[in-house]
């Protein structure tokens, strides 16, 4: 008796291109004003390449914790997300406050700058800097 061939279970391709990791969505959103603000900053200012948007928190103002925005390099305990095609970093031990806050940009007369919307404040100040969760 002959032995009927099996077929071979197909080799993976050493030049086949990784699956692209999933996207994890945002917990802090950009509005579209606030991008093209923050476009229009990194280009004016000259910001490098390797530099994010930071959207934090830190202890202190007249509710307990203030908002940190600004541009820095990614560090060991960041989440880094693409927001309407801005590199948003985010320390994960800070996700607990920011969950579901939505950075605006005002260009009024009554209000010039970000804001932040944050769910989480279950109290505020009266500029909007400082909260309390």
């Amino acid at each position: 008796m002959t032995p009927v061939p099996t077929p071979a279970s197909p080799q993976p391709s050493i030049d086949a291109p990784a699956a692209a990791p999933a996207a994890r969505p945002s917990p802090v959103r950009l509005s579209e004003r606030a991008v093209a603000e923050v476009k229009k900053i990194q280009a004016n200012k000259q910001i490098p390449a390797d530099y994010g948007l930071r959207v934090g928190v830190k202890g202190g103002g007249c509710s307990g914790m203030s908002y940190v925005l600004g541009f820095d390099k990614k560090r060991e305990h960041d989440l880094a997300f693409d927001e309407q095609g801005v590199t948003v970093y985010m320390d994960r031990r800070q996700g607990l406050y920011l969950l579901g806050t939505t950075v605006d940009y005002h260009d009024g007369l009554d209000a010039r700058g970000f804001v932040f919307e944050n769910p989480n404040a279950t109290q505020t100040c009266g500029c909007g800097s400082s909260f309390a969760a």
